[in-house]
């Protein structure tokens, strides 16, 4: 095992990175990124077992089944806001490895809930809650990562540790249908289930939606223990990292994260289910995991964009380009004498989620630029005081970049909640779809009034 805990770290020094650091940096990059991935991928788990609980003999109504699909994310933003915090606390591979092995107990527990018909809703209710650590796993990870790379490199570094992560989303939407058609695991897995589809009696292992996940879990969680690095110059305590709360930036930035990633997740939550309810003859599951694996694979653009373009003029025609978007979709879903385009309100989302990706992207570039500005202009032109400021900057930075993604995550929530609230008193999305537009202009003018217009407070 390589020493465990890196005593001096100095990303900013060329002779210090090209010897040492780079190396050390893309190990951890390496092993944090199917940890991530595996922490998506359990998160996520449930926007495709609800699809499939009623075929199986679970007799839920749609409501209680939008509400299965919203929890994780729900607990997961919750759970985020602490796991912000973590990684001064108690070191980056430590906190990797033991926060990656809980996700065996939702993984576990889904395997064993789903083959008895008679578990309790309640019981799924705590399975989907506990999901939620997969969701709280991003901050900690983003936050991890951000230590290790100099400011020039950290756009990229935190687009391919989240952009890859994200993939889980995909995974687990493509991953899943395939793996409940067949004994993957032989008697080991449990029996079948019975699933009666147009006359035709067909068995499906639901359970291996959750067991499918163990080994990869166990593997990683071993790998982070033995393989990453604890940063001594990262340690911190809580009210260290708590003087982020009283920084006006990190509230505007969870603000344009929440419109961000907060829309990555939440349209990734709700879009198998809304694709069922507004166009039901087609297969929902063929297409869900599509919207994901698009937004993830963008998301390293998003950052690589932002390092050459620079992160507040991406985010700000990226949003205005999501707003655009939104009103692609409301033209192509069903109305009262009009069919509807289900290709054309497919390719609207593809358009949603790839933006979603790039601000994702985007907007992380900007946090550790804003804050390191801000603290060297607080310092004065004293060499010591400058290197205290990078210091504090980097600390600040990755606790904002953890908390921002914890307020962004809740749009996992809100989304699936508001499609469901909407079609219940109006009989149709629209007036979510509406009020997400609406959200998104708000996120455009904050980032060209304080981020990208000439003269703003922080350029970035």
């Amino acid at each position: 095992m390589a020493s465990a805990v890196i005593n001096h770290w100095d990303p900013e020094s060329k002779k210090f990175w090209d010897e040492t650091g780079k190396s050390v940096a893309k190990r951890n990059l390496w092993l944090s990124i199917p940890a991530l991935t595996l922490a998506f991928a359990v998160w996520m788990v449930w926007s495709v077992v609800v699809v499939n609980l009623p075929n199986v003999g679970f007799k839920f109504s749609t409501n209680q089944l939008f509400w299965l699909a919203s929890l994780p994310a729900l607990c997961g933003a919750t759970l985020r806001i602490f796991y912000s915090f973590a990684v001064p606390i108690f070191g980056g591979r430590r906190w990797t490895a033991i926060s990656t092995a809980s996700l065996l107990i939702p993984a576990i527990g889904i395997g064993f809930a789903v083959q008895n018909t008679e578990t309790p809703y309640e019981v799924f209710v705590a399975l989907a809650l506990l999901c939620g650590f997969g969701g709280g796993n991003f901050a900690s990870s983003m936050s991890n990562i951000s230590f290790f790379y100099p400011k020039s490199q950290k756009g990229t570094a935190l687009g391919l540790n989240a952009g890859l992560g994200n993939l889980g989303v995909s995974i687990v939407q493509f991953v899943v249908p395939l793996v409940i058609t067949a004994g993957v695991f032989g008697s080991l897995g449990g029996e079948p289930q019975s699933v009666v589809k147009a006359g035709q009696t067909t068995s499906m292992w639901l359970q291996n939606a959750g067991f499918i996940w163990v080994p990869f879990v166990a593997i990683s969680a071993i790998a982070a223990w033995f393989g990453m690095n604890d940063l001594a110059e990262a340690k911190a305590s809580f009210s260290d990292q708590a003087i982020i709360f009283t920084r006006k930036h990190n509230w505007l930035m969870c603000w344009l994260y929440l419109g961000t990633f907060g829309s990555f997740i939440g349209y990734s939550a709700g879009f198998p289910l809304l694709i069922k309810s507004q166009f039901p003859g087609v297969n929902a599951l063929q297409y869900a995991w599509l919207g994901p694996l698009v937004g993830a694979l963008v998301r390293p653009i998003g950052g690589w964009l932002s390092d050459k373009l620079g992160g507040a003029r991406v985010t700000f025609w990226n949003f205005i380009a999501m707003a655009f978007g939104v009103l692609a979709v409301l033209n192509f879903l069903p109305k009262p004498g009009v069919e509807g385009s289900f290709y054309g309100f497919l390719i609207a989302f593809m358009v949603l989620f790839a933006t979603s990706g790039i601000g994702n992207g985007s907007t992380f570039r900007m946090i550790p630029i804003i804050f390191l500005t801000e603290r060297q202009r607080a310092a004065g032109k004293d060499s010591a005081a400058q290197e205290a400021a990078v210091r504090d900057a980097n600390k600040e930075a990755a606790a904002v970049l953890g908390f921002s993604s914890a307020i962004g995550a809740y749009g996992g929530f809100f989304i699936p909640k508001s499609y469901g609230s909407s079609i219940a008193m109006t009989g149709g999305p629209e007036a979510a779809l509406y009020g997400f537009i609406f959200f998104y202009v708000t996120c455009m003018l904050i980032t060209w009034w304080y981020y990208s217009r000439k003269g703003a407070e922080m350029p970035c």
